[in-house]
């Protein structure tokens, strides 16, 4: 799914004909977040990993990112939000940030950009904790812009608002919305994908997962 997150984001670049990009989900739910038994058989460590590649798209992406979210939005699926112009939650979305939880640290930039976005203390709090949140808080922080029971919709009327405008304009005003932070959040990415990578492998994660699926299986 990262690859084919990433190729599709790639592939966006270079055709003139995609004005924006709407990511969002089929089902009750927008992420699940990471499969657990994947992470700890197939370790994402190296920097050209599937996890890797689409962090960097995301980042990378010159035109307007928009997200309709409803259900869980566990780990990248709010970390992601991150990088995206426009969000739209339905009343039933949920985000939440386990990775301490799990042993683990914040990845996507999320340990940047999210403080940036809501203040350093509630971002400690979250992460620290890894309580969740609703749409109202959500866009109380600036994380989502509307609360709608059709988010769905609701990003298309915002995506084809902006395809009408020159597409250039657009572009370069997204440039230079994202470029007081693009280098710094590219640095601090890449620190975290590093002490991610480690902490993956480290006996303190293996029993949060331990933990975590046995509490699932319950």
């Amino acid at each position: 799914m990262y690859s084919g997150l990433a190729k599709g984001l790639n592939d966006a670049v270079g055709d003139f004909g995609i004005r924006a990009v709407v990511l969002t989900a089929s089902g009750d739910h927008f992420t699940a977040g990471n499969d657990i038994v994947d992470f700890m058989d197939n370790p994402p460590t190296s920097d050209d990993s599937e996890v890797a590649q689409f962090l960097a798209a995301l980042l990378n992406f010159p035109k307007p990112l928009i997200a309709a979210v409803k259900g869980n939005a566990v780990g990248v699926g709010t970390t992601m939000l991150l990088h995206c112009d426009v969000v739209i939650a339905g009343p039933t979305a949920k985000f939440s940030m386990p990775f301490a939880s799990l042993g683990l640290v914040p990845e996507a930039g999320s340990s940047y950009l999210f403080p940036q976005l809501v203040g350093y203390q509630r971002a400690a709090r979250i992460f620290m904790t890894g309580e969740s949140f609703d749409t109202d808080s959500a866009i109380e922080m600036g994380l989502v812009t509307a609360n709608d029971p059709d988010p769905l919709a609701h990003a298309m009327r915002v995506a084809e608002q902006i395809a009408e405008q020159p597409p250039q304009a657009i572009i370069n005003t997204k440039a230079l919305l994202k470029a007081r932070n693009h280098d710094s959040v590219a640095a601090v990415m890449k620190a975290e994908f590093e002490i991610f990578a480690m902490a993956l492998q480290s006996e303190e994660a293996m029993e949060a997962f331990m933990k975590f699926m046995s509490k699932k299986g319950k």
